[in-house]
């Protein structure tokens, strides 16, 4: 749907619009719902009684008021909307809630309404609007792009949502950042027949051009040239040629600090020689989330205008079978100078990050942090909900992380086992790209890989859970969830 928020000083009844939202917390109406219920001679909390209505997490209850004679008379109806028990209650509860609520309003077939600001006396007004505004937008992201079928003209629904007592700048910004993250998931969904890496380097520089980023893109003459064998290895399979995109953002007043943010581009991945069954190559057009997340951010931090200095670096190719692309037992040497033994076409990933951070630390970065949806191992470890956080640097490791918190993103911290290492080292070259045979600790050997290529602070992402899903959630449809983008945003944005 097409969602526009507006904030408001007022109070919920105090704007003329035919849907007034309040919350049921606890089984109890709120402060703004009490007094709706006071004024509409309790009909609200009768309505509750006669029908059980406790309120229960994303519940709702439509409540006639009478009809409305005039836009500018006051609502006809007033959604009670429930947001649980009072313990455990979280700005996360709040973001969710913005989700749920958009989609409840849609589908009743509102086209305009207003919302308390929920939890604002609790967690703040700037916090609570923020969270409830970014809810709302993420919530109403929907992708029919290539849908021919009636239900697809749903995409052209249009609703304008206010938000009572609210703090402007906090919409605001949730507005920016929102809207990266739907970039993102954009990005994600599309095909990977329309989203090569040619296309996504052209739709970065039309991105750069817009919001005034420096963007450089290397060909793959560029890409030999440099000596970027590692990257290249991977892309000379495919008839699609790959793209070395470079983004960077200057402030105004820099701060000095140079943050370098690193994706992983692989617009599809069939495993190449080692390849992957069919049924596990339908999601492989996700495997550039973490080039979308990366591309996302720097969207929203054009806009925000941080005092770091952000710099974004992509690998993008595909890995492909040909009679050119890369074999099992190939020896590729990267832009580091390290050899690497292929040991599996389909651990290749690391390889084309292995160049890409390696090409951030020779530009000058005081600390990578880099996403990728890089190994099934990680997901057996935290499953579809949480990415795992790899540091060789714990003070870089504790700011990602608390950067993740803030933003409402999981993360959680493995090891970089140093005496794994030893299974990465190859009697052909330097290092081997996999382990070998063992299934053991595949996620903290993939972290240790790309730790090899820098000694800047480098934290490494492994986002290969929740960087797609198949199923609805919290915060959206099935598809791309741009997971990481509100990550990098906290991280280099206060």
């Amino acid at each position: 749907m097409e969602l526009t928020l507006k904030s408001a000083r007022r109070f919920v009844d105090e704007i003329p619009v035919p849907l007034v939202v309040v919350g049921v917390w606890g089984g109890e109406l709120s402060e703004e719902g009490h007094k709706l219920n006071q004024k509409h001679r309790k009909m609200l909390s009768k309505m509750m009684e006669e029908l059980s209505f406790k309120g229960e997490f994303g519940e709702t209850l439509l409540v006639p008021l009478g009809p409305r004679r005039s836009e500018s008379e006051g609502p006809g109806f007033v959604l009670l909307f429930g947001l649980g028990k009072k313990r455990g209650v979280s700005l996360e509860t709040v973001r969710k809630a913005g989700a749920k609520l958009v989609q409840a309003i849609a589908k009743l077939g509102f086209k305009e309404a207003v919302t308390e600001t929920f939890l604002s006396d609790k967690f703040g007004k700037k916090e609570a609007s923020y969270a409830l505004a970014e809810g709302a937008l993420l919530g109403g992201y929907s992708w029919h792009k290539y849908k021919t079928s009636s239900s697809a003209s749903k995409r052209g629904e249009k609703l304008r949502l206010w938000l009572a007592r609210s703090s402007g700048p906090a919409v605001d910004r949730a507005e920016i950042v929102a809207e990266a993250v739907n970039y993102a998931r954009d990005l994600v969904n599309e095909p990977p027949n329309v989203l090569n890496p040619e296309e996504l380097a052209r739709r970065t520089r039309e991105m750069a051009q817009e919001l005034g980023l420096g963007v450089e893109i290397w060909d793959e003459a560029q890409i030999k040239q440099a000596g970027m064998g590692a990257f290249y290895g991977v892309a000379q399979g495919s008839a699609n040629p790959p793209r070395f995109i470079q983004l960077t953002y200057k402030p105004q007043d820099p701060s000095g600090r140079v943050v370098a943010l690193v994706g992983k581009g692989l617009t599809f991945d069939t495993g190449g020689y080692s390849l992957k069954p069919s049924e596990s190559q339908i999601t492989m057009k996700c495997d550039m989330a973490g080039a979308a997340a990366v591309l996302g951010a720097m969207r929203a931090i054009a806009k925000l205008m941080p005092v770091v200095e952000v710099r974004a670096y992509v690998a993008a190719a595909e890995n492909m079978i040909s009679g050119s692309a890369y074999r099992v037992s190939d020896v590729l040497t990267s832009l580091s100078g390290k050899t690497i033994e292929v040991l599996n076409t389909d651990a290749e990933g690391r390889l084309t990050l292995a160049d890409a951070i390696t090409y951030a630390d020779q530009q000058g970065a005081d600390a990578i942090v880099e996403l990728s949806t890089l190994t099934g191992a990680c997901v057996v470890a935290l499953g579809d909900k949480v990415a795992g956080l790899f540091a060789n640097d714990a003070r870089w490791g504790r700011e990602v992380q608390e950067a993740a918190e803030r933003a409402g993103e999981k993360v959680w911290p493995l090891p970089m086992e140093e005496e794994y290492l030893e299974a990465l080292k190859s009697n052909t070259a330097d290092l081997k790209n996999t382990h070998g045979r063992s299934r053991y600790a595949g996620a903290i050997n993939a972290a240790l890989f790309l730790g090899e290529f820098t000694k800047k602070p480098l934290v490494h992402l492994d986002i290969a859970g929740p960087a797609y899903t198949e199923k609805s959630h919290d915060l959206g449809q099935a598809g791309g969830t741009g997971f990481g983008v509100r990550t990098l945003v906290e991280l280099v944005g206060l």
